[in-house]
This record gives structure tokens, sequence and C-alpha cells, in this order.
């Protein structure tokens, strides 16, 4: 059996920026332990699959080591794969669409506001820094001061992995645009993810009663980077971005 791959930089508009997302399109389901061998032996953050069925696409995503509930980056991906004005996506968070807008792709996707938590002991040890706030949604979010406590940010990874939360958000306002972030996920076999579309759900709703926006611009400040450009509409949130082919090829499975 051979299946197409594709190999996207998303959130970036030049090939070796954003995160690179492995995209298998599939005529049926393969079984679940095959998805998650292909995603272990592309060792990328997220291999997404998807399945057309009508006019509508089934879409699923795995880290090296689990099935994920939402993942930004390769939904992205798997659009520009697609190459249609308006794709509609089925997923484990619901339906997902993406649209055309000139050169940049725009999501749909809900909105996750954080709320007030008391972290588990050690968590915010393992982070570093000083963080003003500890919050919540699926990830731990820890907000700081400046921009550079973000980018200075070492975190003790087998620590964390020690920890029952296993996906961590750190944030503060930016520089030139209006907050940055950075994304740890240890446990799931991604250390620090280049750029985190799901992160966003609960980046955009913070940042944007915080300052008081709609529209507002991130960037992930990992060693890649990526851009991304955001809003809040009500319990949903936009995010838009660019992507890039840098592979495609064939998978030969026995």
């Amino acid at each position: 059996m051979e299946l197409e791959i594709f190999q996207v930089d998303a959130f970036t508009n030049k090939v070796f920026g954003g995160n690179p997302a492995a995209i298998v399109p599939l005529e049926n389901w393969l079984p679940d332990a095959t998805l998650q061998s292909i995603a272990q032996e592309n060792n990328l953050a997220e291999t997404a699959y998807f399945v057309r069925v009508g006019d509508r696409y089934h879409l699923r995503w795995f880290t090296p080591v689990a099935e994920m509930d939402l993942c930004g980056h390769a939904t992205l991906a798997s659009a520009f794969v697609i190459d249609e004005d308006r794709v509609a996506f089925d997923t484990k968070s619901g339906e997902l669409v993406v649209k055309k807008d000139g050169d940049l792709l725009v999501m749909d996707f809900p909105s996750r506001p954080p709320k007030p938590v008391t972290p588990e002991t050690g968590a915010a040890e393992a982070i570093g820094g000083k963080p003003t706030e500890i919050l919540a949604a699926r990830d731990y979010f820890f907000v700081y001061e400046t921009e550079e406590e973000v980018l200075s940010l070492q975190p003790d990874m087998s620590a964390l992995q020690k920890l029952k939360q296993g996906t961590f958000i750190v944030t503060a306002k930016g520089k030139n645009c209006d907050f940055v972030s950075r994304f740890f996920a240890p446990k799931l076999g991604v250390p620090e993810d280049p750029v985190t579309g799901s992160a966003h759900c609960t980046l955009i709703p913070y940042w944007a009663e915080k300052l008081g926006k709609d529209t507002l611009t991130g960037r992930q400040v990992s060693a890649r980077g990526g851009d991304l450009y955001c809003k809040i509409n009500g319990n949903r949130v936009e995010m838009a971005g660019h992507a890039v082919l840098y592979l495609k090829g064939k998978i030969t499975l026995s």
C-alpha cells in the first residue's frame, strides 16, 4: 500500500519557518495503531489524516505518542493541501472551518478562555521565571511581565514530564505585536512546539480582554517562530496564517 504524504510549514510564508506538519490524505481510515506508528515515524509535532465524506472532511491529529483533541497548525496545513476556498472539517472538537482570504488561510476555532487555577506542586518551578498569573484551560497558562522573560525561559523538561498536566503555554505582551507565546508538551513527545494554533484558542480571549481589542497579532517566539492574525468572535476565535509546501512523497506500507 502506498499513501501520499505532504509536509507543510504552517504559520509562515517561507520554508524552514513556522511549524512543520505531515499531512496524509486517506480514502478510508486505517487502524489507529497504524496512524500512530506513521506519526511516530514522521517524528513531527503533528501528523494529520483526513478522509473526504461528501463535501466535508473528517480530520484527526497525532503527535509521535498520542492522538490530540485539537491542533491548529496541522489543520491549517491540511486546508492548504486540500486547496479549496472553504474547507469544513469534522473533528473531536466539532466543526472547524478554514477559508481563503487572499494568501491567508483563516481558521474558525472554539474559544477556550483560561481561568485561575492552583497549579500542581513544582509546575511553576519547572517552567521557571516569575509568572504574574497562573491560569488554565486545556493547557496551563503562565503570564509574564515582559517578552524578554518569555524568551529567556529554559523549562525543566524532565520535571514537566512528571506532572499530570502535559501542556504549558507561557505568554507576555509583545513589543512588535500584541502578544508573544511559547508552548511546551514534553509528555506528548513535543518538548517545545514551534507554533501552536490550539494554544491561541486560549491566548486570544485572554489578550482580547486584557488589551480591550477584538483584533490582535500574535507571534510564537520559538526558534523557528510563527505569526498569527487573530480575532475574537464571541465563543469562537479566528486565526489566520500562511503556509508553504516543503515536501511531497509516498509512504510505503507492507
